[in-house]
C-alpha cells in the first residue's frame, strides 16, 4: 500500500503559481511512477502530468506544456507540480496518483494509488 497526500493548493489570480506537493507513504517511494490529474464536477478525471521512478523522464498534456513541471524528491518521498502562468481553465481538483512498473501512462485506469486531492482555483 501507498498513501497519498496532496498540498498546496488555493486561489491564485490567472498569470500566477502555486507547486502542489504530494507525499508519500508505505512503500518504497521510488519504485513507483508518480502522476498528477486533475477533475472539475461532472467531468472525467484528465491526466497532467508523470514522472519516471528517478525524474529523468516526465510526460505532459499538452493543455500544460510550458506551464507547468513535474518533480520528484525520492530522499523525502514527495512528488512536486510546479504550475506557472495559470489560467482560469487550470481550476480543479488535483490528484496525485502512483503507479508500479515504469510505463508514464496517462490513463487514470493505469494508476493503482490515489491522494484525496487539493483544490486549485485560479481567478479572471
Amino acid at each position: 500500500q501507498v498513501q497519498l497526500v496532496e498540498s498546496g493548493g488555493g486561489l491564485v489570480q490567472a498569470g500566477g503559481s502555486l507547486r502542489l506537493s504530494c507525499a508519500a507513504s508505505g512503500r518504497t517511494f521510488s519504485n513507483y511512477v508518480m502522476g498528477w490529474f486533475r477533475q472539475t464536477p461532472g467531468k472525467e478525471r484528465d491526466f497532467v502530468a508523470a514522472i519516471s521512478w528517478r525524474g529523468s523522464n516526465t510526460n505532459y498534456a499538452d493543455s500544460v506544456k510550458g506551464r507547468f513541471t513535474i518533480s520528484r524528491d525520492n530522499a523525502k518521498n514527495t512528488v512536486y507540480l510546479q504550475m506557472n502562468s495559470l489560467k482560469p481553465e487550470d481550476t480543479a481538483v488535483y490528484y496525485c496518483a502512483a503507479r508500479s512498473g515504469s510505463i508514464l501512462y496517462s490513463l487514470r485506469r493505469e494508476y493503482d494509488y490515489w491522494g484525496q486531492g487539493t483544490q486549485v482555483t485560479v481567478s479572471s
